[in-house]
């Protein structure tokens, strides 16, 4: 997720040109980060070390982990740590930069920097960023302590993530009493815990996310696109109710329900999630009060 965070903030702050953008989630895909460049980006080498690591390996029939550890500049945990994280979708995108010529480490971790001065990110959020686990990212762009929101919305992105786009990304939660969009599908469940989920947004983009959902290359009317929608709430809805039987708590689903032509959901507590998912932009609401209505 943090690779498409961080690549709209510099797209949009003149850090990086669109088209190289492109270029590097391109090669990205096909690409398995450098131990050195997941050493530097996870602050446990400084450039200088990593590039005198890569510059001995031209000299020596070792691998770069073996002799970083032999140099006494990582210890056998931290190298098996890096190993781990060789898979990171963020840490390949940092590696493509690189390889391609786009931006230097050094360029990387100046955006890096910047981007969370900007938006006042700790150290550790920074790691929970970049670590891809949605557990750990959710909590950062959702201003609740609440543990029903934060599961809600929590296994809410991880089934966009894995049904739908592995490239999704959020934007900073926000409450509201009222939430317009041009269609909107939502479900209420009832019980041992009370909530309404609902996604709303264009047309435009709530078909693209259908599309991704069904895997259908067309959907033509706002119906067929509504219906996959509640169909996609009424999974998360499903696997939130799972989750909470295991502890006992008994959640009862009721009918997904769609409305369309500039639909308003109005209620109290309402937390919205802004979600760029299959090029498109959508809010992802939730709220666990009974005050609410949609019309």
């Amino acid at each position: 997720m943090f690779d498409r965070l961080l690549g709209d903030y510099m797209l949009h702050k003149g850090l990086i040109a669109k088209d190289k953008l492109a270029q590097a989630y391109n090669v990205q895909e096909t690409k398995r980060a450098k131990l050195g460049v997941i050493a530097v980006s996870e602050k446990l080498l400084t450039i200088a070390q990593a590039e005198q690591v890569n510059s001995l390996q031209a000299t020596m029939d070792k691998r770069f982990g073996d002799i970083a550890v032999e140099k006494g500049y990582l210890s056998t945990a931290q190298l098996g740590r890096l190993l781990e994280l060789q898979g990171n979708y963020y840490l390949a995108f940092v590696q493509s930069l690189v390889d391609e010529g786009i931006m230097t480490m050094e360029q990387v971790n100046s955006a890096e920097e910047q981007y969370q001065r900007e938006f006042g990110l700790t150290a550790t959020d920074m790691m929970d960023l970049k670590s891809g686990d949605i557990d750990r990212i959710v909590p950062i762009f959702l201003d609740s302590t609440d543990a029903q929101y934060r599961g809600m919305f929590s296994v809410g992105i991880k089934a966009m993530y894995r049904l739908i786009d592995h490239h999704v990304y959020i934007g900073k939660a926000y409450r509201s009493n009222s939430v317009r969009g041009e269609v909107l599908g939502y479900q209420k469940f009832h019980g041992e815990e009370y909530a309404l989920a609902a996604i709303t947004g264009k047309y435009d983009d709530i078909q693209k996310l259908a599309i991704s959902y069904t895997k259908e290359e067309f959907i033509e009317t706002e119906e067929d696109a509504l219906d996959a929608v509640c169909e996609f709430i009424n999974c998360i809805n499903g696997l939130y109710a799972t989750d909470r039987s295991k502890s006992n708590i008994m959640i009862e689903l009721e009918p997904p329900e769609f409305s369309v032509t500039y639909s308003e959901a109005r209620g109290d507590e309402m937390i919205v999630m802004p979600v760029h998912i299959s090029g498109g932009e959508i809010s992802f609401l939730i709220t666990t009060s009974e005050r609410v209505e949609v019309a």
